[in-house]
């Protein structure tokens, strides 16, 4: 295999989006400090445990890409940026494509065994939407995003199958709606982007309105900050961890959109998000924040 080809490989395996991936070990995290699960989070073996789980999201979501690139070829090449994908471009076979997709999503599956049946139910339901939801229902208005946000969600419960742990109603809620949002930007980006040839890219973005877009935004923004801050300071999770300075990372939280929001308003760069969040410094630093602060008050209880 060359340079050139592997390079292709890679791009085509899409890395960049394994960040998605990092909702799947949040149960530990959490689990961590709750007296009533953390024996289920003691040593290294949860850790490799989470690990794993995200090496199989990983290996499955790179799959699924592959079969959406051989899905809409046709539709890429006439994109002004997507054209530019390895396949849409020439530079792998669909042949080549597809065989690579079925072994890494067997070897995902496959890998998925040696954790508990509940986490490979998970990772098998994850997998199965994103067939569906690449052959039928990414064409659909709304029912898209909706069905990119509940991956996040199931991404999310795997990490808690895998440990066996119990996870917050409330954080799968804000989980869905964070989601939702980051959808909405990229689908606002993509419409501007396109203008009145969107539909001919994605077939969803004809029933989308710029305008409305804009209100579903700020809806879900705020409907995100205030689940956090319910989920944050409700009896039932003070009880849990034992503190209600959990509450001091909410305002990371809404810098964390407000911040989102600039870059998508004001520098047209939600097209990308998990991009966004590799690059942008401001982003990158209030997630830090909110790391610290986080681990700063679990470790003061």
């Amino acid at each position: 295999m060359t340079a050139f080809s592997a390079r292709a490989w890679l791009r085509a395996l899409r890395p960049a989006q394994w960040i998605k991936n990092a909702v799947v070990p949040a149960a530990y995290f959490f689990a961590w400090r709750d007296p009533t699960q953390s024996a289920h989070v003691q040593g290294w073996a949860p850790l490799a445990a989470e690990a794993l789980a995200v090496a199989c999201f990983c290996s499955v979501s790179s799959g699924v890409y592959l079969l959406n690139d051989i899905r809409d070829i046709a539709a890429d090449r006439a994109h002004p940026v997507k054209r530019l994908r390895p396949l849409a471009a020439g530079e792998i076979g669909v042949p080549a494509a597809f065989a690579a997709a079925a072994c890494l999503v067997l070897a995902g599956g496959g890998a998925s065994l040696a954790l508990p049946a509940a986490f490979t139910g998970v990772l098998a339901g994850y997998f199965l939407m994103q067939v569906v939801y690449t052959l039928a229902l990414k064409r659909i208005p709304y029912v898209d995003v909706f069905v990119i946000a509940t991956g996040f969600v199931l991404r999310a419960i795997a990490g808690a199958t895998a440990l066996e742990v119990r996870i917050s109603p409330w954080l799968l809620l804000c989980t869905f709606l964070l989601a939702l949002f980051l959808a909405l930007c990229k689908r606002r980006h993509e419409k501007i982007l396109l203008e009145d040839e969107g539909g001919l890219h994605r077939e969803a973005l004809a029933g989308y309105d710029r305008y409305l877009l804009d209100i579903q935004i700020g809806i879900t923004s705020s409907a995100a900050v205030v689940c956090y801050a319910i989920y944050t300071l409700s009896p039932e999770t003070v009880q849990r961890f034992g503190t209600s300075r959990l509450g001091l990372t909410i305002p990371f939280v809404i810098f964390g959109i407000f911040r989102y929001l600039e870059l998508v308003y004001r520098h047209d760069e939600g097209g990308r998000p998990e991009k966004v969040m590799l690059t942008d410094k401001v982003l990158i630093a209030t997630v830090a924040c909110y790391a610290v602060t986080a681990l700063i008050v679990f470790l003061t209880v």
